[in-house]
């Protein structure tokens, strides 16, 4: 929604049902659920989908912020942590759990991060700040790889999700791949 008026009690019942039903959709069908059937099963037409959410990006990062939000608190709370690495790890276990809740949603946060005109790209700005302190804290122990980016990290567990939504374990996956990032 762009409008900073507060909306009306039907369009906002409107907008709580819009919400309601793409999650379930979503959950059903993944990210790439049909946004009329949304809108049908929301009892609206997709000219009020469509006012609320201009985009299907636009109705994720509506659906999905406070996951977002949730993944920022997670990795700042981990800056406390005694072993950098372990944190770094934890943190990619929590994202790798946010990033397969639907079907396809490791693919479009994915593409998200290297696309700064994204909603996505956007959504996720203060979880990437967070990732990026706990990278450079792993890297400053000696535990992490010096040459890895966060945003290498971030693209390594939606990887891994997008491969476990496919064939495989996201979780070994991710073993593997944090075993590859290690200092030598």
């Amino acid at each position: 929604m762009n409008s900073t008026r507060p909306l009306r009690a039907d369009a906002r019942r409107n907008y709580e049902r819009l919400l309601a039903e793409a999650n379930t959709a979503f959950a059903e069908f993944g990210v790439d659920a049909s946004l009329e059937e949304i809108a049908r099963r929301a009892g609206v037409g997709i000219g009020t989908l469509y006012r609320h959410f201009p985009t299907r990006e636009a109705l994720l990062v509506a659906l999905l912020g406070e996951r977002f939000e949730a993944q920022a608190r997670t990795a700042e709370e981990l800056l406390e942590d005694r072993d950098p690495l372990a944190a770094l790890r934890t943190f990619a276990r929590s994202l790798l759990g946010a990033a397969t809740t639907f079907r396809g949603l490791a693919d479009a946060t994915a593409d998200a991060l290297n696309d700064e005109t994204s909603d996505l790209h956007a959504a996720c700005a203060g979880m990437r700040a967070a990732v990026a302190r706990l990278v450079a804290r792993a890297q400053e122990s000696g535990q992490l790889r010096a040459d890895l980016e966060p945003d290498e990290v971030l693209l390594m567990v939606h990887a891994a999700g997008w491969a476990g939504e496919h064939a495989g374990d996201p979780d070994r996956l991710l073993d593997l791949v944090f075993a590859g990032l290690r200092s030598r």
